[in-house]
């Protein structure tokens, strides 16, 4: 009981801090983008200085570093809260999803904002259309791994029949599950396949057929 409170208690804290990274680096974002637009658009010309033509490179310089600070440390507070409740491996999915998800987003923004007005509009869509017909196999087999880690219908070193094949459950991820077969093959079956069929559990491979267990 005490191992599983300090577990919990090192989990909890991981939330908060993973908290006050995001919110540290939306902070640090907003300052920053703030400062150059005075210092661009204020300050710098008094002194002759004119900058304003480049404000739009600076600002997707800013946006692409700061901004992947904040999509990452975003994906770490869903591990952390994924964590929380289940597992290492479901927690790691969720922030891996989430992470791909948010990368996808600021590089739509970013071509929007390269684009600017109507125009940028046009090419941020339609790269975010690209972005998405590109990864909509990839995240629909992602959605289904994270169905399987949560819903957990079979659990590593079980004995199973998954599509046709037979073998141990050596890694259940995000993308695949793994099966090593009896001659040592190893399986890699997608996860959005697993979904929808059938999935037969057979007894471990020392136990014999039907619950004839003698003590």
């Amino acid at each position: 009981m005490t191992q599983n409170n300090q577990n919990n208690g090192i989990l909890r804290k991981g939330y908060i801090d993973s908290i006050g990274k995001l919110v540290f680096y939306i902070a640090l974002f907003i300052v920053i983008s703030a400062f150059l637009q005075y210092l661009i658009f204020y300050l710098l010309p008094k002194y002759g200085i004119t900058l304003g033509n480049y404000y739009v490179y600076i600002n997707v310089t800013l946006t692409l570093l700061l901004g992947f600070l904040v999509v990452r440390a975003f994906s770490m507070v869903i591990y952390h809260f994924i964590r929380l409740k289940y597992s290492e491996d479901v927690a790691r999915a969720f922030r891996n999803v989430f992470l791909i998800i948010g990368i996808g987003a600021l590089i739509t923004v970013i071509a929007g904002e390269v684009g600017g007005g109507i125009a940028g509009v046009s090419v941020g869509g339609f790269l975010g259309i690209v972005i998405g017909f590109s990864m909509q196999q990839t995240l629909g087999q992602a959605v289904a791994g994270l169905f399987l880690l949560i819903a957990r219908p079979f659990r590593i070193n079980q004995n199973v029949t998954l599509l046709g094949d037979t073998g141990i459950v050596n890694d259940v991820g995000i993308l695949f599950t793994e099966l090593i077969k009896d001659d040592g093959t190893k399986v890699l079956i997608p996860s959005n396949l697993i979904i929808g069929n059938k999935i037969y559990i057979l007894p471990p491979k020392n136990q014999p057929q039907g619950n004839s267990t003698k003590s």
